[in-house]
């Protein structure tokens, strides 16, 4: 970095971790590409999914913005957003043209799977970073993981391998599956079926449904009817609410079958009501109500969405500011050079402390095993969970020496 010429000259002396923080923003905006760092939020902004991810992760990209600029205020930071529809070729167009005319610097959140499956490969061509927030099929840090595809929150793996070997030993050793018929859905059920395997449990069938699909009466009964002692949603958003209040509206709460939530989201609790969703496990990368940093960030999201944050809207806030602090470090919104500082700097915020990215892309963070609580445990809006137990990171990924990742090295 120029800049650190000048410090330099000053004889001062600055510590390693101050060397992520830019001390010459005015000479650092004029290094950046159009004078601007530019950067693409896309994700379902009106669709099944827009609650979890959506317009709140527009809002967390600018609260991250508003909190680099306190200490770089001289950088000019952009922030635009699209809907992809959840429709791969939308999400891919839209990416093409941001690289390609609007000069986007970095993509952010993304959130469907197989939206995210069809960027990965339009970015690693056009070397571009993209941070992706809630994509859940492991293929994406596996067999088709990119340098410059980084996962901020969690796949598949993280998502069952916990839960279900903990159902397991418990004696919940059959499942059937209601999962969404897409990329998420199909991987979720095929890396739950291999866990399964390898805890001594089994898999009786599945079934999928479409993408925003309403009504899932014939796929409980089929659930029902398998006999299975786990049944287990492998959706999400509207999707998850849908199927929980049905599940309730046919009287399985009072079955002898054990639902389970593979992925759930605040909102979705929100949504469902804690009558419907009391008792629900899930694991979470992050809870707004966890400790006093994590409230006051919530807080200052609330006020402007009137909602809680999800966790893939605190990833989005995260993976910005992440971002942001490595082009200033960097001197540069060359890709390879603010790669370079991204993986070198541990992530240090309000989403994660200490965190750092793996060979195959995984930031790798800790784990928060969740419950719903009891409607009569609730006494404030929106703290609907008591953390169980904390899933350190050594225990929540797959591990890296069995990843099909073509950059990890053997």
């Amino acid at each position: 970095m120029r800049c650190q010429g000048r410090r330099g000259a000053r004889g001062a002396v600055l510590l390693a971790t101050m060397a992520f923080i830019s001390c010459c923003s005015a000479a650092n905006a004029a290094e950046f590409s159009g004078g601007v760092i530019k950067i693409g939020v896309i994700n379902d902004q009106t669709g099944p999914l827009s609650d979890i991810n959506g317009p709140g992760s527009v809002v967390a990209a600018k609260l991250a913005v508003e909190d680099f600029q306190k200490t770089n205020p001289s950088v000019k930071v952009e922030i635009i957003s699209a809907d992809h529809q959840n429709k791969a070729d939308i999400g891919v167009g839209i990416v093409r043209r941001w690289f390609d005319i609007d000069g986007v610097d970095m993509v952010a959140d993304v959130g469907n799977s197989a939206v995210g499956l069809a960027i990965q490969s339009l970015a690693r061509d056009k070397n571009k970073i993209v941070i992706y927030t809630s994509v859940a099929t492991t293929e994406l840090t596996g067999k088709q993981c990119t340098k410059t595809g980084l996962a901020w929150l969690h796949d598949s793996y993280n998502l069952v391998a916990g839960p279900i070997r903990t159902l397991v030993s418990q004696g919940f050793d059959s499942w059937y599956f209601i999962a969404a018929d897409y990329a998420f859905g199909k991987n979720m059920v095929l890396e739950s079926q291999r866990v399964l395997a390898s805890s001594g449990g089994k898999a009786v069938g599945a079934v999928y449904h479409p993408l925003g699909n309403a009504d899932y009466g014939s796929f409980l009964l089929q659930a029902q009817a398998s006999g299975a002692k786990v049944v287990a949603f492998a959706n999400a958003g509207d999707q998850l609410v849908n199927s929980m209040k049905q599940w309730n509206e046919f009287g399985m709460t009072a079955g002898s079958q054990k639902p389970v939530a593979e992925l759930m989201f605040i909102s979705d609790v929100h949504a469902m009501g804690a009558q419907t969703a009391r008792g629900l496990t899930t694991l979470t990368a992050w809870y707004w109500a966890r400790n006093e940093e994590t409230r006051a960030f919530s807080q200052r999201f609330f006020k402007l969405r009137n909602a809680m944050p999800t966790e893939p809207q605190a990833a989005t806030y995260s993976g910005v500011l992440h971002y942001l602090k490595a082009a200033v470090s960097a001197d540069t919104d060359e890709t390879d050079a603010v790669l370079e500082k991204m993986r070198a700097t541990p992530v240090d915020d309000v989403y994660a402390r200490g965190a750092t990215i793996r060979e195959d892309g995984k930031l790798i963070h800790d784990f928060y095993l969740a419950q719903v609580k009891e409607p009569s445990e609730i006494t404030a809006p929106w703290e609907y969970y008591n953390i169980i137990k904390t899933v350190p990171s050594s225990e929540a990924y797959f591990p890296l020496s069995e990843s099909e990742c073509p950059l990890v090295k053997k």
